[in-house]
């Protein structure tokens, strides 16, 4: 049995223990079309044959930007890491700029694009992208090289020995994958990733989250993203079939279509989720009525391993009877955990998922440390609502003096790309600086209290930790975003994005005319609303902490305007930037 070192043995070692009829699957012109493993690695290999034959040396980059998970992604990937040369995912939602800076800092020679979208963004840059010598497109373009006609040049197998060569050349410890992070502030970082970080994570990852051999997975999150891509490698080695879903718009057909057993969430899907089931239960009537929130509320209470006593599971056990297995049933039926990362998980949202019998595993880590540091297990009393879980085998974690994360592993980065002093500013000696602050308790469990970035002091020198208010506030369902400001002023205040649709529902019970966003923002009575919401939610925290003003506003916080990073981080000063006016209305500035 080969044992996996490098990440192109995943599917090898996939085809030697589990072949699978459906390795990966994809949806194509409304049919789910299946790779099986022996396909998979087949085209994976002639994808090597023609790099080589394009003048793709070991140590060249390529780039793949795609609006979507899918097969091609998969086999694009392996197909450059087997000749040693480095894969650079970027996210397809950020600016031309960006896509021109990556391209140049990382000298991308090639660059795999999913649709007409992406490709329209790399053409308008292409020029000055001073090493990229091909675009090949995934779906069929008018005007842009096919990736099948990279199939077609790689179809003759001469020189399959080269490629074999090359393969037998590449290290546990060599560069895999530049991946830019998508940060808050400044320029993206190339955060060096070799085969080992990745690899190593997985197998660390492999004994603590439950995949069954033979299960079903669907895959959304952006695979440039290194929580979904690591997970994807994961699924491979458990000879677990991989759907890919057609975007966030379709998530919720695909669920009913693929009915997976597993999938990765980020808290803000979630949230949304729930909403949306929340908002089914309010439309309901009478005794249906009564009886949905009844176990709404049973499941907000729900506690691990029967903690709660025989008399609330007996409850659990009805709501799960008349409730939360049409909840269940609404995504799919056969969803028997989930993984969730990139940002903190409420606490309620962990509770009623468990409830309606789909935990939620929550875990934590960041781009540079391939990702994961801690995560829950709901085996062996692995798992503790309210925090990230113990710390993975091979990974040492100590909390510095100030409370800060620091991490050593050996899933810890090469490095920032080209960068030595960022480099230098997060790690010393063999621990990289995580920037989050946390603690460890008793049991061994690690719960992330606050981002040492983003806590900030008020005038009267009080520490207040932005995330944890907003976590808090964002459980109301009028408030869709929200941003807690305050620096160096005398008080924390808030700006918030409402959530329109449902403040126009509320408006229609109320009998209140609501004209545009613009409108809704200024509208006397909704501010009184959102006040009554701001004042609740208060109530958890210190005098120093609350918020004591806040203001509306009209837009719709994206990815694309601005507001937040691809993977959904408000991005503080951009927003801050954009709604100045707003901000020194409050501050009297």
């Amino acid at each position: 049995m080969q044992t996996v070192t490098r990440l192109f043995d995943f599917p090898y070692y996939q085809l030697e223990k589990y072949p699978l009829a459906k390795s990966l699957v994809t949806k194509s012109d409304g049919k789910w079309i299946a790779t099986s493993t022996q396909e998979y690695v087949d085209k994976a290999n002639a994808v090597s044959r023609a790099l080589l034959r394009m003048g793709i040396k070991p140590n060249d980059k390529v780039a793949i930007i795609s609006m979507t998970n899918r097969t091609e992604w998969n086999i694009i990937d392996i197909g450059i890491l087997q000749i040693g040369a480095q894969n650079v995912p970027i996210y397809p939602t950020i600016s031309e700029d960006d896509y021109e800076y990556i391209l140049n800092h990382s000298e991308a020679k090639l660059c795999f694009v999913s649709c007409e979208e992406v490709f329209e963004k790399v053409k308008s840059i292409q020029s000055k992208a001073k090493n990229l010598k091909e675009v090949f497109s995934f779906d069929e373009l008018n005007h842009c090289k096919n990736w099948k006609e990279v199939l077609e040049v790689g179809s003759d197998t001469s020189n399959q020995d080269e490629v074999e060569a090359l393969k037998k050349a590449v290290k546990a410890e060599d560069l895999a994958t530049l991946i830019y992070t998508s940060g808050t502030t400044g320029r993206p970082k190339g955060v060096m990733l070799s085969h080992n970080n990745i690899v190593s994570n997985v197998i660390s990852s492999e004994v603590r989250v439950p995949f069954e051999t033979g299960g079903t997975a669907l895959s959304f999150l952006p695979v440039c993203h290194i929580f979904e891509r690591m997970i994807l490698y994961l699924y491979q080695y458990c000879g677990i079939e991989i759907h890919f879903a057609e975007g966030l718009d379709k998530i919720s057909d695909n669920v009913k279509e693929v009915k997976p057993d597993v999938m990765t969430v980020v808290p803000r899907l979630l949230e949304k989720v729930y909403d949306a089931i929340i908002a089914k239960g309010a439309a309901l009537t009478g005794i249906k009525k009564k009886l949905f929130f009844w176990a709404v509320e049973t499941g907000l209470k729900f506690e691990p391993y029967g903690a709660n006593g025989w008399w609330y599971e007996k409850k659990l056990g009805l709501a799960r009877k008349l409730i939360f297995s049409k909840w269940k049933e609404g995504l799919g039926g056969n969803l028997s955990v989930m993984v969730s990362g990139s940002a903190a998980l409420q606490a309620r949202l962990a509770r009623v998922f468990a409830a309606a019998d789909m935990p939620v595993m929550e875990g934590y880590g960041l781009t540079e440390t391939s990702p994961v540091i801690a995560v829950n297990d709901q085996r062996n009393k692995g798992w503790k609502i309210g925090t990230v879980g113990k710390i993975i085998d091979g990974v040492e974690v100590k909390i510095a003096d100030d409370g800060e994360i620091l991490c050593k592993g050996p899933n810890v980065m090469m490095g920032y790309y080209k960068d030595p002093e960022k480099t230098a500013e997060v790690m010393t000696g063999e621990y990289f600086h995580t920037g989050d602050i946390g603690e460890i308790d008793t049991e061994g469990f690690l719960r992330i209290t606050d981002r040492k970035k983003e806590m900030f002091k008020t005038s009267g020198g009080k520490y207040v930790a932005p995330q944890l208010l907003e976590n808090r506030f964002k459980q109301s369902r009028f408030i869709e975003q929200i941003m807690v400001v305050g620096e160096g002023e005398k008080m924390p205040a808030a700006l918030i994005q409402p959530n329109f649709d449902f403040v126009r529902e509320w408006a229609k019970r109320h009998k209140l005319e609501l004209g545009s966003n613009d409108d809704i923002v200024k509208n006397e009575k909704v501010i009184e609303r959102f006040q009554e919401e701001v004042d609740w939610a208060n109530q958890e925290f210190a005098k120093w902490e609350k918020v004591k003003q806040f203001r509306l506003t009209p837009d719709v916080w994206t990815v694309e305007d601005g507001h937040l990073t691809p993977t959904m981080k408000l991005k503080r000063k951009p927003i801050k930037e954009m709604y100045l006016e707003l901000y020194n209305d409050i501050y009297g500035h």
